[in-house]
């Protein structure tokens, strides 16, 4: 998947790292209580945005090929729990739809949600190969 390629960067500014895919480039950092500048959203705000950003994207897309009418997706999160060895990690997700949808649409489209590619990826087993290069 050559489109899931980011590179990370951490230079000067403690904890400030900046990341690019090539094309884009955005921060992240964590906040001054520990020690980075708050330039950007925290490592898990950004896994978090990448949940809320497939979900909403996800939805959508589903809802336009059905011709729904769909008017706006919000998605909420929040890390729950983060906990153990090895580590159980608990995700709120909360979705508001507008439109007029049938009860049996927004069912769908929540099955569709639980069904984005990140939240697959995150459900899954995931296996981390690290490397020094």
């Amino acid at each position: 998947m050559s489109e899931s390629n980011v590179q990370a960067t951490l230079a000067q500014v403690p904890y400030r790292v900046t990341l690019t895919d090539g094309v884009h480039e955005w921060l992240a950092d964590v906040n001054q209580e520990q020690g980075g500048q708050d330039s950007g959203p925290s490592p898990h705000q950004l896994l978090l945005s990448a949940l809320g950003g497939c979900t909403a994207i996800t939805m959508s897309m589903y809802a336009r090929r059905k011709e729904w009418p769909l008017e706006h997706i919000h998605v909420e999160l929040a890390i729950l729990k983060e906990e153990g060895k090895p580590v159980h990690t608990e995700i709120a997700r909360s979705i508001t739809l507008t439109g007029e949808l049938t009860g049996e649409q927004r069912q769908r489209l929540l099955d569709i949600a639980n069904a984005c590619p990140v939240h697959k990826l995150l459900s899954g087993t995931v296996q981390i190969e690290s490397r020094l290069a």
